[in-house]
């Protein structure tokens, strides 16, 4: 009866630590995909704009919403959307870093300016056009194969 409970124990100490594995698994995968870096919290000191935005590259020309917020020290926060329901792109940037996600960023991504996927350069360009006074009602913008008006 003593081994029928120690094989009974060991079948089921297997699942104990594949339960851990997979929970520790979760754990890294979570901590990977969020960023360590804090970006400024919008305040009543930010600026906000809202219009439109024309988006072109290579393949794709669209049209949706924008509202962009900045504060005195360059800090952006940029959305583009189609109608209340689809965020096509957000974006969190300062001097030195960024956040991209939405359908247009794919899987999204995070880091240095300096690092950022080809794709995503025109997107973090726009920081300075943006911010810089004085703040014009049409914003013409282009790089490379990406090409962007903005309407406020």
């Amino acid at each position: 009866m003593n081994q029928a409970v120690a094989v009974d124990l060991n079948r089921h100490s297997w699942r104990w630590r594949a339960c851990g594995l997979l929970a520790g698994l979760i754990f890294l995968t979570g901590c990977a995909a969020t960023s360590p870096h804090r970006f400024a919290q919008p305040s009543p000191g930010w600026e906000t704009r809202s219009g439109q935005l024309l988006y072109r590259n290579g393949q794709t020309t669209l049209i949706g919403d924008v509202v962009v917020r900045f504060s005195k020290t360059g800090d952006l926060d940029l959305t583009f959307s189609k109608g209340p329901g689809l965020v096509l792109l957000t974006v969190r940037e300062d001097s030195s870093f960024a956040d991209v996600k939405g359908v247009l960023a794919r899987n999204g991504w995070s880091g240095p300016i300096d690092r950022a996927p080809v794709q995503l350069r025109g997107w973090l360009g726009l920081r300075d056009e943006l911010v810089r006074p004085p703040h014009r009602q049409v914003i013409r913008y282009q790089t490379g194969t990406q090409s962007f008006l903005f309407q406020f």
